[in-house]
């Protein structure tokens, strides 16, 4: 008898069933969508994008859910991210908002080549890297970004989502969702959790941004 999938796997199988692009991101009149989903990836493969610090080859951070939105131009590339952490402990939340707390140093985010010549959906016949503009030729080395804004969505067990929210302020770059709120099917579907990513939207700062 098969057993009960773990509090991660739930996560990440029902976030595979999430977009491409963020439930309810929006993007700037007249700019172009360059949103791909990192992890957790559907197409298959053992690589996949992570982000890490500056001359670091060793300390990745792997979230749950990645989303990049490539932009800028091939001279000045760059990257902006949404994340998705699941927390199963207070421990767990302390250690992963340690990750992604504010720094003098930038983020990088790193795509290896595997990733980039896989296709993004099963079926695909078009490599990744053929979708993102700041890529002009086929890569033969990982893509390596700095990471210009970060949003990272953390989702917390009942009790501890209660109490967080009693006693806590979020940074300006986190949210925070029970965690029946990502392993629900068609998550990404509910009107609150779109309303909730699309605060994550660069357009949420300017008034009567599409």
């Amino acid at each position: 008898m098969m057993g009960t999938p773990s509090l991660d796997r739930m996560v990440q199988l029902r976030l595979s069933e999430w977009p491409q692009r963020p439930p309810g991101i929006g993007t700037p009149e007249g700019a172009k969508d360059g949103w791909l989903r990192g992890r957790p990836n559907v197409a298959g493969g053992s690589h996949f994008p992570f982000l890490k610090m500056p001359g670091s080859d060793r300390m990745r951070t792997l979230p749950d859910g990645l989303w990049l939105n490539f932009g800028g131009t091939v001279v000045e590339p760059f990257v902006d991210i949404f994340a998705i952490e699941a927390c199963g402990s207070l421990a767990n939340l302390l250690d992963k908002r340690s990750r992604f707390a504010p720094s003098t140093h930038s983020m990088l985010a790193v795509c290896p080549v595997p990733w980039l010549m896989s296709p993004m959906i099963p079926g695909d016949t078009r490599p990744r890297w053929t979708l993102i503009r700041v890529i002009k030729e086929e890569p033969v080395r990982s893509l390596v970004l700095p990471v210009r804004d970060i949003k990272v969505m953390y989702g917390l067990k009942t009790r501890h989502y209660q109490g967080f929210t009693q006693s806590q302020i979020p940074h300006a770059h986190e949210y925070f969702v029970p965690m029946d709120a990502l392993t629900a099917k068609d998550g990404h579907e509910s009107p609150a959790i779109r309303a909730l990513v699309a605060r994550c939207s660069a357009t949420a700062n300017f008034l009567g941004a599409a």
